[in-house]
């Protein structure tokens, strides 16, 4: 099993920068690739960004040149470092963990364990 918990949320104003944090414990030796999802109210979970366990970054348009994803996996650790914060980027933020290889990582239908997410909110 794995457990992976999100810390570094919170309230922002537009154009602002938030650092979220995921922590994973548990079996986490072999994933392949760990993600930040978000959830907006009435919306769909969206991928943002991920991580491949090879160092293959994937963004998602919406968050390009804004947004930067990391790793520490010697300490199991996933950073999503949020510049240039704007409204819409608002929502519930999700660490996801995928163990097997992919074709979409963005996809949330492909991981397989979740964080219970963490609450960004970014006034305009």
């Amino acid at each position: 099993q794995v457990q992976l918990v999100e810390s570094g949320g919170g309230l922002e104003q537009a154009g602002g920068s938030l650092r979220l944090t995921c922590a994973a414990s548990g079996a986490t030796d072999n994933h392949y690739c760990m993600a930040w999802f978000r959830q907006a109210e009435a919306k769909e979970r969206e991928g943002v960004a991920s991580i491949e366990s090879d160092g293959t970054i994937t963004y998602a348009d919406s968050v390009k040149g804004r947004f930067t994803i990391s790793a520490d996996n010697a300490k199991n650790i996933m950073f999503l470092q949020m510049n240039a914060l704007r409204p819409e980027d608002t929502g519930m933020y999700y660490c996801g963990l995928a163990v097997s290889p992919l074709v979409d990582p963005l996809k949330a239908d492909y991981m397989d364990y979740w964080g219970t997410g963490i609450l960004v909110t970014v006034l305009s």
